[in-house]
């Protein structure tokens, strides 16, 4: 009997998905629970495991085509009959003397979604890729500088010929001589950004207020507990827990801050999801810390790390990407000294954090050197006010120049 090989349910907010590569061919075996195909959604590249032992059969949706949630993707055949599996077996017996026996081929590397559709298109042979991922998981990133590193040690280009002096020869190039151009087509998780960020900005009436905080209290408390807080918890304590607590703390003091606009109704949230914008190689992604409110710092730290780890990977899962009452974007570890972040729909607000740089400040009428970091946070005006949105990043600023607030709460 076949077996269908179908595509798994979607969340509410995803209506379908590409299908990104398979991993078998038809007449192939498989086994149950290998993955056989990738899926990708506007969020994260969904792995679809075989649900039984066989050998694939007919590929009904190729790569490249659009599929919704239970659409068959392909079926699964019965393995050959047992005489067949003796046989073959009995075959391999006889062949098995010390001339010409083999030793059985090494498993090879293993690879994220994202990097593995790379190397397929580009033809490249992973086993000479570093991975830098868990087990040397070979990430999309070590592909793409594995390919750098490829780039840099290949012949100069005669700038007349367009290309290269000697070596093997390269893509041709398009237009003029030494001015190529190369097609791609957006991935949908870099269509589904852009689609949001534009619909956020003419759907909202986006404002953005700045401060500056002096991180030098954030900074001494870490310099102190530093190593303590890393052998008790186990996790590395950065800046991101104080934020997010400092967000909290202001979420409780300004709600509409934390509520989101449906339709002609205000929707107050009586809890607090905070996304934490995290780059990753298919592009920006949030995921949400659920109830921060209820976590410890090294709760928070914890969960940032493993997001990092995960967008890395493409492993996010549905359930991390959605949901979220307010956002947190760390554009200070590009360097960038000040920027005007924009909003999440539906969310109502957005904090923006930069670079911490030291800067002349005055302090009871002297000037003195002080860590400092700018501030933004982008508002729908449609909801909050400026009075409230100014006071709610005074309070932010408040609480991280002094951090026993924390403990206070006040």
């Amino acid at each position: 009997m076949s077996h269908e090989v179908r595509v798994p349910a979607l969340p509410e907010s995803v209506a379908d998905a590409t299908v990104l590569s398979w991993h078998k061919q038809p007449g192939e075996r498989v086994a149950k629970d290998e993955n056989l195909v990738d899926l990708e959604t506007d969020k994260v590249v969904l792995e679809v495991p075989a649900p039984a032992d066989g050998l694939l059969g007919e590929i009904r949706s190729r790569e490249g085509d659009v599929v919704r949630a239970d659409a068959v993707l392909a079926l699964i055949e019965p393995a050959p009959a047992p005489a067949v599996a003796h046989r073959a077996a009995a075959e391999g017996r006889r062949a098995s003397s010390p001339a010409a026996s083999v030793a059985p081929a090494a498993p090879g590397p293993v690879l994220a979604p994202a990097a593995r559709r790379l190397v397929k298109e580009l033809d490249l042979d992973p086993s000479q890729i570093p991975g830098s991922g868990r087990d040397g998981r070979i990430q999309k990133a070590d592909v793409v500088a594995f390919l750098d590193a490829r780039e840099h040690s290949q012949p100069a280009v005669d700038p007349e010929a367009g290309r290269p002096v000697s070596g093997p020869e390269q893509p041709r190039l398009s237009g003029e001589a030494g001015r190529p151009e190369q097609r791609v087509t957006m991935t949908r998780l870099r269509a589904r950004v852009a689609e949001r960020l534009v619909q956020a900005q003419q759907t909202a009436a986006i404002l953005t207020t700045f401060n500056e905080v002096n991180m030098q209290a954030v900074i001494d408390l870490r310099q102190s507990y530093r190593e303590q807080f890393g052998t008790t918890h186990g996790v590395r304590l950065g800046f991101m827990s104080f934020f997010v607590k400092a967000v909290v703390e202001a979420l409780r003091r300004f709600p509409v801050v934390n509520a989101s606009i449906d339709e002609s109704d205000i929707i107050y949230h009586g809890y607090y999801d905070i996304g934490i914008a995290v780059s990753s190689p298919r592009g920006l992604v949030v995921p949400i810390l659920r109830n921060c409110d209820q976590l410890t710092m090294a709760d928070i730290e914890q969960g940032v790390m493993e997001f990092g780890r995960k967008a890395k990977d493409g492993t996010l899962s549905f359930e991390e990407l959605t949901g979220g009452t307010f956002s947190i974007t760390n554009g200070g570890v590009f360097g960038s000294l000040l920027s005007t972040p924009i909003l999440n729909p539906p969310q109502s607000a957005i904090l923006g954090m930069h670079k911490i740089q030291e800067r002349p400040v005055v302090e009871k009428g002297q000037i003195v050197v002080r860590p400092m970091m700018y501030l933004a946070l982008s508002y729908d005006h449609r909801l909050i006010d400026g009075r409230e949105a100014v006071q709610f990043l005074v309070a932010i600023k408040e609480t991280l120049e002094d951090p026993a607030r924390l403990l206070l709460r006040v």
